[in-house]
């Protein structure tokens, strides 16, 4: 793949190592495989960092394990530090809880455009398939496979992929998904990362695109393409989200591209 961005692949986890073996297995079954990969584990106990150090002996790239001390939901922080310490130009983000499709990886790079960032989908495994994916630690799924939902946008197309860039869900501008996005690190940088006054599930992803798209920063919707499924799990607890969407919608209100308490601690 000529003129590639070096790339650098961040996964956050949390308590979490068999889907964490999924994702990592399915980063070995990539056509491209990133330059490095970091694991933001917000916490996790010590069977996730033997999972990484098994993982470590025979990975193809650098993995690198980024972790803090389990203080309640601080996704913002752990995804901060994993910005910080990662060297690829391009930053493509996922959760410990995606299994990737064989092209995944290098299909956000072939889409990747500076000034830009990219919304991507997820496909759903239905909580029975993704037990039994769990307890025979197989990444055999494709939307053909019974329990697998979204079975249009889980169909790789790359000849619709520029049709649909700029076009397809064009209004819904603050709408991203976190665990299937991708951004330069600059511009990550330069908007200081995430808030990390974002304690507790949502929406610090919106957020942050928000300050992206505040500095004008253009966001493409990868359709088609860079396709990841979504190990089934309970609901994570909504406590904190009426106090997050507040500052969320303050983002929004005052027009801003920066926040107060982000990346830039770290570097």
């Amino acid at each position: 793949m000529k003129n590639r961005p070096s790339t650098s692949l961040i996964i956050s986890t949390y308590n979490w190592p068999d889907a964490l073996r999924l994702c990592l297995l399915s980063v070995l079954n990539q056509t491209v495989i990133p330059d490095e990969v970091i694991i933001a584990d917000d916490g996790s106990k010590d069977d996730t960092k033997i999972l990484i150090e098994e993982f470590s002996k025979d990975f193809p790239t650098k993995l690198i394990h980024v972790w803090q001390p389990d203080e309640g939901f601080q996704l913002a922080k752990i995804r901060n530090k994993a910005i910080a310490q990662a060297t690829g130009e391009y930053i493509i983000q996922i959760d410990g809880d995606i299994i990737m499709s064989p092209h995944f990886i290098g299909d956000h790079i072939q889409f990747s455009k500076k000034k830009t960032f990219v919304r991507a989908s997820r496909i759903y495994i239905n909580a029975e398939l993704s037990t039994e994916l769990l307890k025979t630690n197989s990444i055999d799924v494709s939307v053909f496979k019974k329990g697998v939902s979204n079975f249009f946008s889980g169909l790789r197309i790359p000849f619709l992929w520029n049709y649909f860039a700029d076009k397809y869900k064009k209004h819904e501008v603050i709408e991203i998904h976190g665990c299937n996005m991708a951004f330069w690190r600059k511009d990550a940088i330069e908007v200081n990362g995430y808030d990390e006054e974002f304690i507790g599930w949502g929406p610090e992803d919106k957020e942050f695109i928000m300050r992206l798209t505040n500095l004008g920063k253009k966001k493409r919707f990868i359709k088609q393409g860079g396709i990841a499924f979504h190990i089934y799990h309970k609901e994570n607890s909504r406590e904190m989200l009426k106090a997050n969407e507040e500052r969320f919608y303050n983002t929004i209100n005052q027009k801003l591209t920066t926040c107060k308490t982000g990346v830039l601690q770290y570097l």
